[in-house]
């Protein structure tokens, strides 16, 4: 790609320290209704990138499309940790290795991988036994789960179920296909953290498929608009399964707003919304946001506030619950405030 064909970033945040702005964090907002008419956008829609972490609701289409997650009887829990980047907590490994206990499988045929659980209480819990972390604790598990119900429910073998080119996975860049209007073969594919395919598309499509979530269009089959509200449903009822207990960005935005919406991030700075249909929004919402330079810590929970709160969907309490994401304060060594990391963006309004 050429230099003049890059898309090009709006600045969103601001790092200010003393009397200058010191650095800035860049990147793209769209935000459109499930007909395909963007209502707000910066940056660039076309910008492509990888759904990462946000595309888990999709891939876990196939759990509930192919009668799987019926034939296993997964409760609302389980689904909504199919949806889960989870913290490892206990409440996240029962289910998994319940929703394996249903399937007839074991943890070992987990094929995510392992790391420590994103909770530091679990985390440390776990130290203090000295115990291990197991694939029950990756973020991912519940996924995984899924697709290994789905494959087994396929009759799929269940020693790749995670390769490109099981049916589970065919299944699911079908469905993702679907939902953001791209072509199976302009979808660009490459491998996730937890070792399953993940879908490049533009962030124009990532928000469509969001709006398409929450407010499927008629034209889609019963199955998968049953599937859909099902989905909706059980992220809004259970936030706590798709991030964790406190302190996470998906998990404390729905608390805030109860029903309005359902939220997941992404790695890299990814960050995608489905806004249920509102006064503001009567056809309901998708937003899709991504932070050019991948930043997750600092510079994605202030824009994704900010951008909410522009759209009208963020207001009185729910704003005030999630204020400690608006604005993160600096400090040097001795613990004084000394500069401010605050969104520094208006969304265009189209």
């Amino acid at each position: 790609m050429s230099q003049e064909q890059i898309p090009i970033a709006e600045p969103l945040v601001e790092v200010r320290r003393g009397g200058i702005t010191e650095s800035r964090h860049r990147g793209h907002i769209v935000a459109i209704e499930p007909n395909g008419n963007i209502v707000a956008a910066l940056g660039s829609p076309h910008n492509v990138t990888f759904f990462r972490s946000s595309a888990k609701p999709l891939q876990a289409l196939p759990l509930l499309t192919s009668g799987a997650a019926e034939r296993f009887g997964f409760t609302d829990e389980e689904v909504a940790l199919a949806c889960a980047s989870h913290n490892g907590e206990p409440i996240h490994t029962k289910l998994a290795s319940s929703m394996l206990e249903k399937i007839g499988v074991s943890p070992d045929a987990l094929h995510c991988g392992v790391h420590e659980p994103y909770s530091p209480e679990a985390a440390a819990v776990l130290r203090a036994h000295d115990e291990v972390p197991t694939a029950l604790h990756n973020n991912c598990s519940g996924k995984h789960a899924g697709m290994l119900a789905v494959a087994v429910h396929l009759g799929a073998p269940i020693e790749n179920y995670e390769s490109a080119e099981n049916p589970v996975q065919i299944a699911i860049a079908r469905a993702v296909s679907q939902f953001t209007d791209v072509p199976l073969e302009d979808i660009c594919v490459g491998i996730d953290g937890c070792a399953a395919p993940v879908f490049g598309v533009s962030i124009r499509a990532v928000a469509l498929a969001y709006a398409r979530l929450v407010c499927p269009p008629a034209s889609f089959d019963k199955a998968t608009r049953d599937a859909c509200d099902r989905l909706v449903r059980v992220m809004n009822a259970y936030p706590q399964l798709i991030g964790g207990s406190s302190e996470r960005l998906d998990t404390e935005v729905m608390r805030a707003a109860p029903g309005r919406l359902i939220s997941k991030v992404g790695a890299e700075g990814v960050y995608t919304a489905g806004v249920r249909p509102s006064e503001r929004w009567p056809n309901g919402l998708g937003l899709a946001i991504k932070i050019e330079d991948g930043d997750d810590k600092r510079a994605r929970p202030v824009v994704v506030i900010e951008a909410l709160q522009q759209l009208g969907v963020l207001f009185d309490e729910s704003l005030e619950a999630v204020a400690r994401y608006a604005f993160f304060p600096i400090q040097n060594r001795r613990g004084d405030v000394v500069g401010e990391i605050r969104a520094s963006f208006d969304l265009k309004m189209t």
